[in-house]
């Protein structure tokens, strides 16, 4: 789900405050990415990582709130916001480009922000790359789970060959309204919450995304990589990643998230081997959108307590 910014001012909700937005080469492709307005040049860096169906856009409020303590940059990942799709893009892929992209914008490590399939992208940069990340902050991160949930049946028929297509394909024929309040109740723990602004831009935003004509693709070849790393062996898994991550980790789960089960986060806290948790009962998904004056306090916290990573 994506927040969507194309305003300004005092009055305007922060989610919907704008972003600069300029082009960037990598990977063939030249990616969207949209910096942190109002922060100084010589504050730590910061990259945000949306998900699987999101944008750049999904970090507005939180990169707005964080602008006194961090510079960042949020890039449309390929196949998804306004940024092209360019080869097949799974979480390895992701993490290539992520990793071109920082060595080609910054000089330093850099505080890495990753939510759904781009907290599992930012795990794979920062076990690949451990000199780029400063410090990781990883919201509802698609690891592997051993409970079978119906999300996970969901992102499985994705994943199928001929099944996919076709249930995107149904999905499509659905009358508009019916998917926009599907897609609000499946990432918001409580869509009632949202102001009608924001609502009314979220709902613009989904109308825009079907215009898209390479949404589709990316959408399945990013199940298909969820569903590939949940079959990895051991030896391979993203947890295996995850246990070779050094830097500060902050590991933030939503008691209503319906697309990853909070309670996997005992095992991740126990498997990064510096990491703190923060448990919020009333969000969903995308905590960083729902609650980010939490996600900015927590983070905060963070880097206060491991002054010598930033």
């Amino acid at each position: 789900m994506e927040s969507y910014g194309p305003v300004t001012g005092d009055a305007v909700p922060l989610e919907l405050k704008q972003w600069p937005e300029r082009r960037v080469p990598v990977a063939g492709v030249d990616l969207l990415v949209r910096d942190v307005p109002g922060a100084a040049s010589d504050l730590q860096p910061a990259l945000f990582v949306h998900g699987l169906g999101g944008s750049s856009l999904n970090w507005t409020a939180l990169g707005l709130m964080l602008n006194d303590t961090i510079r960042g940059i949020a890039p449309d990942l390929p196949g998804f916001g306004r940024t092209p799709l360019s080869g097949v893009i799974g979480i390895s892929e992701q993490a290539a480009v992520l990793s071109e992209l920082v060595d080609r914008e910054f000089d330093q490590p850099v505080h890495v922000f990753g939510n759904s399939m781009g907290g599992a992208s930012s795990v794979a940069l920062a076990a690949a790359r451990p000199d780029l990340v400063s410090s990781l902050t990883l919201i509802s991160p698609a690891l592997p789970h051993p409970r079978v949930s119906a999300s996970a049946l969901w992102f499985a028929a994705l994943a199928t060959p001929r099944i996919g297509p076709a249930v995107l394909e149904r999905s499509q024929r659905l009358p508009f309204e019916q998917r926009f309040k599907a897609s609000l109740a499946m990432v918001f723990g409580d869509p009632r919450s949202l102001a009608p602004e924001v609502r009314a831009a979220y709902e613009a935003e989904l109308h825009r995304r079907d215009t898209d004509p390479w949404g589709r693709q990316a959408t399945l070849d990013g199940a298909r990589s969820i569903l590939k790393s949940s079959l990895a062996r051991p030896r391979r898994s993203l947890w295996a990643d995850a246990a070779k991550v050094e830097c500060p980790v902050l590991l933030i789960y939503g008691g209503k998230d319906r697309l990853v089960d909070a309670r996997i986060r005992t095992k991740a806290q126990r498997t990064f081997p510096n990491a703190r948790l923060l448990y919020l009962p009333h969000s969903g998904h995308v905590a960083q959108m729902e609650h980010p004056e939490e996600v900015a306090r927590a983070f905060r916290q963070l880097i206060e307590s491991n002054p010598t990573r930033h």
